[in-house]
């Protein structure tokens, strides 16, 4: 396999699938930051009709879900194999993304539970996806990041990391119950990057290495040295209150 054509013939293919507007190459492969094992992540954006059965007949292996499947904002999408790597495939409905964008830039936004994310998504991540992602077919929106959502979406993300921060201290702590306190803790900390990473104006597309670029890596230590005891886990919470409390005035 070529890596230089490989993602032109994929793109190829998709777009020829009735309904498809715009294909485009995402994740680690159009940042530039990937390896040799690396999946690839294509996006096709569909206007009115689009029925996944036509993806399943191109004959390429692998599981093909239906539109909406995967949950509101972020659809549905496939997982196959592609000339014998793992190829990901996902669906946005270009009506979608475009009132989320015209949301965005009123500053509104809404959150949506994910399968494999912590803290859930926010409505403006198949904005984030279309920023970040590389343009193979087809001419889909190129978002800017709005100045009415960077001032609006950091004080809703932040309110409920410290929501559940305090949950996790008074439902856990005491009775030593680290899973418990480890999960809320993990799930505040992902929130409160969020925050951080919308005060900035910069997109977010997956939770892999938003605690690193929100500079929340300390959380990393203090979940490290959890104990199953009240004690362990009240100097847990105190590291954890203070480690949110620097971040949050480094947002100001």
């Amino acid at each position: 396999m070529n890596d230089e054509t490989f993602p032109g013939r994929v793109a190829e293919r998709l777009a020829t699938l009735s309904g498809v507007r715009a294909v485009t190459l995402g994740g680690s492969r159009a940042l530039g930051t990937h390896t040799a094992e690396s999946d690839w992540d294509f996006a096709l954006y569909y206007r009115g009709d689009f029925d996944p059965a036509e993806l399943r007949a191109l004959g390429w292996p692998g599981e093909v879900s239906g539109i909406g499947d995967w949950g509101g904002v972020f659809n549905g999408g496939a997982w196959l194999t592609v000339e014998g790597s793992h190829v990901d495939v996902h669906y946005r409905d270009l009506d979608v993304v475009e009132h989320e964008l015209a949301e965005a830039r009123q500053g509104r936004f809404h959150w949506e539970p994910l399968m494999f994310h912590l803290a859930g998504i926010p409505s403006y991540l198949v904005l984030a996806e279309l920023a970040r992602n590389r343009v193979l077919r087809g001419s889909p929106p190129d978002p800017e990041y709005p100045e009415a959502l960077r001032a609006a979406a950091p004080p809703v993300w932040h309110d409920r990391a410290m929501l559940t921060l305090r949950y996790a201290e008074g439902a856990f702590v005491e009775r030593g119950r680290v899973t418990g306190f480890a999960g809320a803790l993990a799930t505040a900390a992902m929130q409160l990057a969020h925050a951080v990473l919308a005060a900035r104006g910069e997109w977010v597309t997956n939770e892999k290495s938003l605690l690193r670029q929100a500079g929340l890596e300390g959380v990393d230590g203090i979940v490290a040295g959890l104990g199953p005891d009240p004690e362990t886990l009240r100097r847990a919470f105190d590291q954890a209150n203070e480690l949110f409390g620097t971040v949050t005035a480094e947002m100001r």
